[in-house]
């Protein structure tokens, strides 16, 4: 017999609002352009930072609780997307998806910086500092540590494309490039980022020539996603969502979808 879960207490339903209240007011900050520091969240909540250390146990785990939430966001709006196309069509999935990224990350451009362009900071909150004093400035520091720990949401999201990856690659079987078609220190990269018993559902066991692919896209639908979030192409470009569009082509080129093209541009119109 399945015991049943306890409801929560009194005490821990009103420890999980302050940590809700806690990421509300840090996404708030952050959408506003301001500081998001423990001090400056703990000021909002009418709070002093000592008493805020008592959910949390730095600047860096105040970060990763933001980053979880938005991470929850833009995952949920890419699954929308993916579920309104037909379950046994990948390539449809794929492109809505990566449409719903982009329209999620062109209307959240702050809360983007911070889990998908995060500049190297210090990981030592000022706060924390007991040399620290309220006349030295703290920083303005919105982004990760220079990287995305699991506990932020990052493999989620990684998963999510993965997922889908593998399910295009039994569909179309797309080229693969073999171990001696990589550079070799390309290939000494990927190799050591295989887990000896990793499998993708639909790949199979891991190969490197799999990651490649699997990067190289990601790199292109990424990269342009950065450029129009940042503004650095013509608005033009951004407006009409064709430089976008021609990157998916250029994707879809390499996973075997340019037949299809013609259909997934509608779909990746109606979402970009």
């Amino acid at each position: 017999m399945t015991q049943a879960t306890a409801a929560p207490t009194r005490r821990e339903r009103q420890r999980q609002a302050t940590f809700d209240e806690i990421v509300e007011v840090s996404r708030r900050l952050l959408r506003e352009g301001q500081d998001v520091s423990v001090r400056a969240v703990a000021s909002e909540m009418g709070l002093t930072p000592p008493a805020l250390y008592r959910y949390v146990d730095s600047h860096s785990e105040l970060m990763a609780l933001t980053a979880r939430s938005v991470f929850a966001d833009v995952v949920a709006a890419m699954t929308r997307a993916r579920d309104a196309q037909s379950a046994d069509d990948p390539a449809g999935q794929i492109v809505a998806a990566s449409a719903a990224f982009r329209a999620w990350a062109l209307g959240n451009r702050e809360e983007f910086q911070l889990v998908f362009a995060s500049a190297s900071t210090s990981d030592v909150d000022p706060a924390a500092d007991p040399t620290h004093t309220a006349a030295d400035p703290e920083p303005s520091i919105t982004s990760l540590d220079g990287c995305l720990p699991s506990g932020t949401g990052v493999d989620q999201f990684g998963a999510f494309f993965s997922e889908i990856f593998g399910r295009l690659w039994g569909r179309y079987r797309f080229t693969l490039p073999s171990d001696d078609e990589l550079d070799p220190e390309v290939l000494q990269v990927l190799t050591m980022q295989i887990k000896p018993d990793a499998v993708i559902e639909g790949f199979g066991a891991v190969t490197p020539g799999m990651i490649w692919v699997f990067e190289r896209a990601w790199a292109q639908l990424y990269g342009t996603v950065t450029l129009e979030v940042f503004g650095h192409v013509h608005p033009a470009f951004i407006s009409s969502g064709a430089l976008f569009r021609a990157a998916m082509r250029d994707i879809g080129r390499q996973l075997g979808l340019e037949p299809e093209w013609d259909r997934l541009q509608e779909v990746a119109r109606s979402l970009g």
